[in-house]
């Protein structure tokens, strides 16, 4: 598969699927690690996690157990006190990652932005996602949908399902216009709009999408979900990006990541990387978020 093959289908379709992207090796190690990751939070002794019925951020983090209602998704596994990070940090560093994320981006190691990596698992109950473009508000106009998909991207979001996974649904070419009437005048719930598609992923593949398609995601409580969701960005991108980054509160811990466990060419890529992210926060402060709900 060519990088232009890569760049081509993201622009065309908004999302496109990387197969096998990491061995079978990996994907069992991770998965260990994203079980007892998981079993950590529902214990209540991780405080950052997304809670049900709770669609966007941010997440209540009080009490004495802040997943007791039921949890979706751990959030911040890059943190210094996450037990397993070095496995997330070693992938999220990888050129199985950042290979594909420099062809769609077009761009060097010395332009990219370290942004978000988390964990998204089985819910305790079945849980949906509205349709929502993720830094589109739904109640923008035709207008400011197009001047927002109208200038690029600068980021590349990524899913890399530990299970099979069909949880992503999305509306393909839709990064690339404003809503119809249809999708305008539809439940935010919609089961089925016009054109849809159910990515569907095997264990260690990875889909890279534009996060301004539209899309949802619907989560079965009986299915085991393991899914890596992360994202880096361009350094050009930095107004553009900040809100969507910096509202998942990582601007609070990531001058302590430790990035030993890199060998010492992808620990130069990741501390520079880094370098940029924390400079992203302190130019911008007080951003918001970009969704309710």
């Amino acid at each position: 598969m060519t990088a232009d093959s890569l760049l081509d289908r993201l622009g065309r379709d908004g999302f496109v699927v990387i197969p096998s992207a990491i061995a079978p090796e990996q994907v069992t190690k991770l998965r260990d690690a994203a079980e007892s990751t998981t079993a950590y939070a529902r214990a209540g002794k991780w405080p950052h996690v997304r809670t049900l019925p709770k669609q966007f951020p941010p997440w209540p983090a009080k009490g004495p157990n802040p997943a007791a209602e039921g949890i979706w998704g751990v959030q911040g596994i890059l943190h210094p006190d996450m037990p397993h990070r070095e496995l997330y940090t070693a992938l999220y560093f990888s050129d199985a990652v950042v290979g594909p994320t420099r062809e769609l981006l077009q761009c060097g190691d010395d332009e990219l932005v370290m942004e978000l990596c988390n964990l998204l698992v089985r819910p305790d109950r079945d849980f949906e996602l509205r349709w929502h473009r993720d830094d589109i508000a739904a109640t923008a106009t035709a207008e400011e949908e197009l001047e927002r998909l109208n200038r690029p991207a600068f980021s590349a979001q990524w899913n890399l399902p530990l299970y099979d996974d069909a949880s992503l649904v999305v509306v393909p070419g839709s990064h690339r216009r404003a809503r119809t009437d249809v999708e305008r005048a539809a439940d935010p719930f919609e089961k089925v709009l016009p054109d849809q598609l159910v990515v569907k992923l095997n264990a260690g593949d990875v889909v890279f999408y534009n996060n301004n398609i539209l899309h949802r995601g619907v989560y079965d409580s009986t299915k085991p979900r393991m899914t890596l969701h992360g994202s880096a960005g361009h350094v050009d991108g930095a107004a553009v990006r900040a809100r969507n980054v910096l509202q998942h509160g990582c601007k609070d811990w990531i001058d302590r990541c430790d990035f030993s466990v890199l060998d010492e060419a992808t620990r130069a890529r990741a501390e520079a990387m880094r370098k940029r992210l924390i400079k992203l926060g302190q130019e911008h402060s007080d951003v918001g978020y970009s969704l309710d709900g």
